[in-house]
């Protein structure tokens, strides 16, 4: 599986009607959403799909047609983000009616045809479970824990100064075990 890390552009126009797809990683298909309906208040139709993976390690689903006729935009557009394997992504396709209908085959190519030009521009990066937690550790040592997490490939997401250090950290298992072999003694790790 395939996952991007940042937003790619591509637009497909169509006997005058114009489709700008918008391919971006899903935890910014809100605000890119609302930012789009902000940016084209002419746009006729909103096409969305996405693909993530839920806490329970399971691949949730979604599309909507925004109008369009049922089945010939939003189906289209996530079965190109399954058929290349992409998770945790997310298409928008802004439409613009150019005044000549497509019918219900024209519709499914100019939607597959923008979300493959989007994916063309995107850089595909390996998809890797990643988990989050938090370790605990003496003020002392926050040089070497950072030195090591920099080492083993983990990300400190937050740090918080308390009685301890706390910090929520982020990495793939393999990285996590890594961290946990050399700092061994010097960390509590939480869920």
């Amino acid at each position: 599986m395939y996952t991007i890390q940042e937003e790619s552009t591509a637009t497909y126009e169509e006997k005058q009607s114009k489709f700008i797809a918008h391919l971006i990683p899903y935890n910014e298909y809100k605000s890119t959403l609302d930012r789009l309906k902000q940016e084209h208040p002419k746009a006729r139709h909103f096409v969305t799909s996405y693909r993530y993976v839920n806490e329970f390690d399971q691949i949730v689903e979604h599309s909507s047609d925004d109008g369009e006729p049922k089945g010939t935009s939003g189906k289209p557009t996530l079965s190109v983000l399954q058929g290349k394997e992409l998770i945790n992504v997310a298409v928008i396709v802004v439409r613009y009616f150019g005044g000549t209908k497509l019918g219900t085959g024209g519709l499914v190519r100019a939607y597959s045809d923008a979300v493959n030009l989007a994916l063309a521009l995107a850089s595909l990066i390996e998809y890797k479970k990643e988990e989050t937690v938090i370790i605990t550790f003496a003020y002392t040592d926050i040089g070497r824990v950072e030195y090591e997490c920099l080492q083993c490939g983990v990300e400190i997401v937050e740090k918080l100064f308390e009685n301890d250090v706390l910090f929520k950290i982020r990495a793939e298992r393999s990285a996590l075990e890594c961290l946990h072999v050399r700092l061994d003694r010097l960390i509590t790790a939480q869920p």
